[in-house]
């Protein structure tokens, strides 16, 4: 039996989500459950892959599987495609398994041309019907030229523009009949002119034109930033969806919606949306027209109100979860066109999972599931000071889209949006609305801006789903980003100039006002309590100070998995004799040094460990290569000599002699250690003196310090320096008469300590894999350079994912798991842990729950993420 690669909705069900994605599966179901969705089919995903591994061409076999089912609707509609007198006109929209909004391309209105549109003028005489028809062929000209010819969509809005001002009018819905017909003929001489051939009038040709530009948009640069931010895998391709026309631009007793079964800004139970009448559906999620609140609709429509409440309830509770809902009532008639799992701000998820667990829709295991991991993210960032709000005027006020609080410099494009970011600066996207080629603008910008849209917009619902605080829909704003401006209450606002929004209030402030932090309390706590319960991996911090330690712990920490003693020595107070221990040339002069910086460091130890409160902490020996502590100016050469009683010609020698043209693969880690033990001597004094004191100030912490030695390679290393450790620490402990317990260990960073975890196990009482390092060595580039190259990586699909960013799980997780089996085989008690930027990342911590680690450690605000991610992680392993 041949492959299929086409199911028409009725052959379909949810279940189906690999193969027909989220959308055709979801439109499957309801047909399955009755409700009015128009007819249609989907063509798989393995179609998608198939097009990409037969050369981006649409094989026979598929070609006439589409045919087989487009004859299949046109017998149940009793309409045929491209027929004049009765035409079947059809959608063509993506649908991948993951929910991408705004991420692909859609037509609407195929199947028609001149003959098709007089054909249908012809059976029906009224004017607004002619006006409906000249208006849904300019609308197809238009997506069919953007999105499968590539034709620059804003050119089509200059010749509306223009006609507009022609005619002294302001709004597409004040275009006649006439008008409409006129702009169709515009719209194509412009297609003509560019791309020297006629717009295509054969129904077939355009359904399949349009069927690989589908196809095509899964591999364009801004699927490739949605899927990199989210974790999607590019094998997964997407499907794509054709179905029936149903018109909301029909006349005034037609509309079109979007609508979730909750707010998905706060997470309230109630039906929260919006609609337009005599529109088609990107007229609102595009923003071009500012909709009206769907409770409007029961007003309007009492009886098509009251039958897709019906509808959104039951879906909502068929699908245990928040539903998104596009409709169109064509003729006073409703059809669903679409369901999905609404994206939902950070305080909304966390609320509709504890309220569906309370409506017992779901379990508290199931809740755990809902909420993504990164979400949280956008709980623990900071909102403005009230003080500073109070004194504050506002501007202006727009819809509040995405709540959080975000300052920034005017840019008005996505482009200038990435260029300011990476030149350090906090930057506010100002748009007229915002399309998905903005999307990597919107990724890197603190907060969005718009004078079109709704709540339901590209702006609002991209923002939601990134936590990127959003106010949309503020019509007040007269746009003018060409020259580098824009006004609001008589007031213009530069390019470069700071503003203020207020994503939870809707309001717009001028200046930067200054944040705190936030408060994460309710729904969070009892949402966190049910993740904690499951899980089994335990999440520490990465902390460098008191202030750090304190922070981790309110989110949750279990204790501090890295201290990076080398942060302390920056402190002004400290780098003096830091630098004077550098460019010591005789041990008694670096002990010398070292004994002005060890009280700093004893200090900040019981700090912490005070903070801890007996929570574990591994603190990490000096690790960066010495020269980052000296000046490379001559300046600050000049001034830094005379401060050490140096000439500025020694200490330019000094800085020479230790210059590497690898220094991150250099003289740094265990290696310092080993051409300078009286390093390790200061810092195992520092510590094992500040636990003795804090166990003495506060028996109950009984502290048990945990001492980490870098950049381990060779198990001779590791002993050299843990001999020093040892030799101090219990002559220190035998001095002060006291019992300490306290653990030496090592990171596993090096490719070679992997692969000999064995050995080093011997020695070492913990590994805690430092996943940065890890990664570099074993891919063989710097992660400080990478980002160069990696962009033609992610192009070409070489890497998917920034292995930064998501750990590697082939080969460096691959080194990782090596290394569990053989520290254990040596050690069965030893302790495992992550160290690395990647132990905040969902896909890491899973990886690390699977593999057997004790423990993550991430940076204080990922710490709520981290534990989540280790709940599901558990969760999913005992299914």
């Amino acid at each position: 039996m041949a492959h299929k690669y086409v199911y028409l909705f009725q052959e379909g069900d949810g279940s189906m989500r690999n193969l027909l994605g989220g959308k055709g599966a979801n439109l499957a179901e309801m047909v399955k459950l009755g409700m009015p969705v128009p007819l249609g089919f989907t063509i798989s995903t393995e179609a998608c892959t198939r097009f990409y591994d037969d050369g981006k061409v649409i094989a026979d076999d598929i070609q006439s599987e589409t045919d087989i089912a487009l004859a299949e609707m046109e017998r149940e509609t009793g309409k045929k495609f491209g027929d004049k007198a009765n035409p079947l006109l059809v959608s063509v929209r993506s649908g991948s398994r993951a929910s991408m909004p705004g991420m692909m391309d859609t037509i609407l209105n195929l199947g028609l041309n001149d003959d098709v549109a007089a054909g249908l003028i012809a059976g029906n005489s009224d004017p607004e019907f002619e006006r409906f028809v000249y208006d849904s062929y300019r609308r197809f000209i238009q997506m069919f030229s953007d999105v499968v010819m590539e034709l620059n969509k804003k050119e089509f809005e200059v010749i509306i523009d223009d006609m507009k001002h022609a005619r002294g009018i302001k709004e597409d819905s004040e275009f006649t009949a006439a008008d409409m017909k006129e702009m169709v003929a515009l719209f194509k001489a412009y297609y003509k002119k560019n791309k020297g051939v006629d717009f295509p009038s054969d129904p077939k040709e355009q359904m399949m034109e349009s069927v690989k530009a589908v196809f095509r948009s899964w591999d364009n640069p801004r699927a490739h930033s949605y899927r990199r931010m989210n974790g999607i895998p590019y094998s997964w391709g997407t499907a794509v969806n054709v179905q029936a026309m149903v018109f909301g631009n029909l006349n005034n007793n037609s509309g079109t919606g979007v609508a979730f079964t909750r707010d998905p800004a706060t997470g309230e139970s109630a039906l929260f949306g919006e609609y337009l009448l005599n529109a088609q559906g990107e007229d609102v999620v595009a923003g071009i027209r500012t909709p009206n609140q769907i409770s409007q609709l029961k007003k309007e429509m009492p009886e098509i109100y009251a039958e897709f409440a019906a509808i959104a309830d039951r879906l909502e509770k068929h699908y245990k979860d928040m539903q998104d809902m596009e409709f169109t009532i064509e003729n006073g008639k409703l059809y669903i066109l679409q369901t999905r799992g609404g994206k939902r701000t950070a305080t909304a998820a966390l609320k509709i999972a504890v309220d569906l667990v309370e409506e017992k829709m779901i379990t508290e295991e199931e809740a755990v599931l809902r909420v993504e991991p990164k979400q949280l993210d956008a709980l623990l960032h900071p909102q403005f000071d009230v003080k500073a709000l109070a004194a504050t005027t506002v501007i202006g006020t727009g819809l509040a889209a995405s709540p959080g609080a975000a300052s920034g410099i005017v840019v008005f494009t996505a482009e200038e949006a990435v260029h300011q970011s990476e030149l350090g600066e906090k930057v506010v996207l100002v748009r007229l609305e915002t399309s998905p080629e903005d999307i990597e603008g919107m990724a890197v910008a603190q907060g969005i801006l718009t004078v079109r849209g709704g709540m339901t917009s590209h702006a609002a619902v991209v923002a939601r789903g990134m936590g990127v605080c959003c106010v949309s829909g503020c019509g007040d704003i007269k746009m003018h980003a060409s020259e580098g401006y824009f006004e609001l209450g008589g007031k213009k606002y530069n390019r470069g100039e700071y503003i203020s929004l207020d994503g939870s209030t809707g309001k717009i402030y001028a200046g930067s006002i200054p944040t705190v932090p936030a408060t994460i309390t309710g729904n969070f706590d009892l949402f966190m309590s049910w993740a904690d319960a499951r899980r089994t991996l335990k999440v520490r911090t990465n902390a460098d100070s008191p202030r750090d330690t304190i922070q981790a712990v309110n989110f949750g920490a279990e204790g501090i998995g890295l201290c990076r003693t080398e942060h302390m020595f920056f402190e002004a107070t400290r780098i003096k004799a830091m630098r004077e221990m550098i460019v010591a040339t005789e041990v008694e002069a670096r002990k010398k040094a070292l004994a002005k910086i060890m009280p700093y460091q004893q200090g900040d130890f019981e700090a912490m460990f005070i903070a801890l409160e007996g929570r574990p902490m591994t603190v990490r020996f000096l690790d960066p290569p010495l020269h980052e502590f000296l000046p490379t100016e001559d300046k600050d050469i000049a001034q830094i000599a005379l401060e050490l009683g140096m000439t500025d010609t020694d200490l330019k020698a000094v800085i020479t002699s230790l210059h590497e043209f690898n220094p991150m693969m250099g003289h740094r880690g265990c290696r310092l250690t080993v051409s300078y033990p009286e390093i390790a001597e200061m810092q195992t004094t520092a510590i094992i003196n500040a636990a003795i004191k804090v166990n003495k100030s506060h028996p109950t912490f009984n502290v048990v310090p945990e001492i980490m030695i870098p950049l381990v390679g060779e198990v001779k290393e590791l002993k050299y320096v843990k001999d020093v450790v040892t030799k101090t620490a219990d002559k220190l402990i035998a001095a002060a008469g006291v019992e300490l317990k306290y653990m030496v260990g090592t990171m596993i960073e090096i490719p070679r300590a992997a692969l000999t975890a064995d050995e080093i196990a011997t020695e070492a009482e913990f590994f805690s894999f430092g996943t940065n390092d890890l990664t570099q060595m074993t891919f063989g580039f710097s992660r400080d350079d990478a980002a160069s190259f990696l962009d033609a990586y992610y192009n070409t699909q070489i890497f998917e994912f920034d292995p930064f960013g998501t750990l590697d799980q082939k080969g460096v997780g691959k080194l990782m798991k090596m290394a569990v089996e053989l520290g254990r085989k040596t050690r069965p008690n030893i302790k495992l842990g992550i160290c690395g930027e990647h132990g905040g990342d969902p896909a890491t911590v899973e990886f690390c729950h699977n593999i057997g680690l004790d423990y993550v450690s991430c940076s204080p605000f990922r710490v709520p993420i981290a534990r989540l991610a280790a709940a599901q992680a558990a969760i999913k392993a005992t299914k």
